[in-house]
């Protein structure tokens, strides 16, 4: 397969679109809010509280409502959630909210985050498969970097010129796009289970059948913590290069994607998942020297390359959980990364009170590798898939 094949199905160009119409208006969205907060109220507690009130929610979101992912019929939720979040766009734009009252709201519309890119991510699960599933996730990881950058210097360059305001109401323009292409450029597929009780009870119930499976719960560890504890050395960041940290920082995105689009397309990152692992901690381990500028942006870019060892896991992980709770699935994947990851950097910005960044970061490395070396076994993969066995929400047999 080649990235071409992948573009060629219709379905999933569409959803990839819209998913960047997404992020380039989110990415406008928290911007323009931040700023809007901040010339309100003179708080820069606030403002940056504004900047992530969008994202927060997303744990909540995650751990209460990722049922409707599989009960709701794709286009329908994606759709709507588009449509709520131009609204949402549009009264910040007006600006009719006193500031902790829109982003109250906007933590609110953020808890629904969650669901629809689980039913985003399993969409194009049911579009690809093998290889072109690989393929496509990969691309993803690319859309991802690239329109959060287009996102913020678009943002930055409408507030320097025009103000909040317009930047608010180009994001509903976004969003509004976004919801255009989803309706239309989408088959209305249908929701891949029903449900007879309340969608909070049964995404604790399906979430708890998931972690109780000792196959499932070791997949869902190799996709948080090796990562994870890598992505703790960039909490650090800033302290270790001060005002170079942008520089580390692009330098570990550019190697990211790049890492994932050379993966994706010429290596077989099944064989090569736990070796990708290794590359995400391994290169931190020089910052205990304090290398110079130059020396840190290429370690950093390496390390985040081995991002790419996920790909090898993401068709493993669709085996081994049941078909009609992939969306639950999927989504509790990406909710666990999100709370991994924000416990590390955490943690990583506690122990650079008594050590120095450089010696962090490296431990951060240090702790990445551990962890890959804890789950090679699961990382090399089992002779065969691994398949979740359990009494679903609803009862009886839910293996696939």
């Amino acid at each position: 397969m080649t990235y071409r094949d992948v573009f060629a199905v219709t379905q999933f160009r569409t959803v990839l679109g819209s998913f960047a119409l997404l992020l380039i208006s989110e990415s406008i969205k928290m911007l323009a809010l931040s700023v809007l907060v901040y010339t309100s109220t003179g708080s820069t507690l606030l403002a940056a509280l504004a900047y992530v009130a969008g994202f927060l929610p997303q744990v909540l979101g995650g751990t209460l409502l990722l049922a409707f992912a599989d009960r709701w019929r794709p286009r329908r939720l994606m759709v709507g959630y588009d449509l709520v979040r131009m609204a949402l766009a549009a009264v910040l734009a007006l600006a009719v909210l006193p500031p902790v009252g829109a982003m109250l709201v906007v933590f609110v519309v953020g808890s629904f985050a969650p669901v629809a890119q689980a039913a985003r991510t399993a969409l194009t699960a049911d579009l690809l498969h093998g290889d072109a599933y690989i393929l496509g996730r990969s691309l993803f990881t690319v859309v991802s970097g690239a329109m959060q950058v287009v996102g913020a210097a678009v943002g930055g360059l409408l507030l320097t010129v025009t103000g909040p305001a317009s930047a608010l109401w180009l994001a509903a323009g976004g969003c509004a796009a976004s919801a255009l292409v989803v309706r239309f450029g989408l088959t209305d597929h249908p929701a891949r289970r029903t449900g007879d009780r309340g969608a909070v009870r049964e995404t604790w119930q399906v979430n708890g059948a998931l972690l109780r499976d000792r196959g499932v719960r070791r997949l869902l560890l190799a996709q948080w913590l090796p990562g994870s504890l890598m992505v703790a050395s960039e909490g650090v960041v800033v302290p270790y290069a001060s005002s170079l940290a942008g520089v580390l920082l692009a330098s570990a995105a550019g190697g990211m994607l790049l890492g994932d689009l050379l993966v994706a397309r010429f290596l077989s990152p099944v064989r090569l998942t736990p070796w990708l692992a290794l590359m995400l901690g391994a290169p931190l381990l020089v910052f205990a020297l304090r290398p110079g500028v130059v020396a840190a942006s290429i370690a950093l870019a390496v390390a985040a390359a081995g991002f790419s060892y996920q790909l090898g896991l993401a068709q493993r992980f669709l085996d081994a959980v049941p078909a009609r709770w992939r969306g639950q699935s999927l989504g509790l994947a990406g909710t666990g990364s999100m709370v991994v990851q924000g416990l590390a950097i955490t943690g990583a910005g506690a122990l650079a009170e008594i050590l120095s960044p450089g010696v962090v970061i490296a431990v951060a490395g240090a702790a990445s590798l551990l962890s890959t070396f804890t789950l090679w076994r699961t990382l090399s993969g089992p002779a065969g898939p691994v398949r979740l066995m359990a009494t679903g929400p609803t009862g009886g047999s839910s293996a696939r």
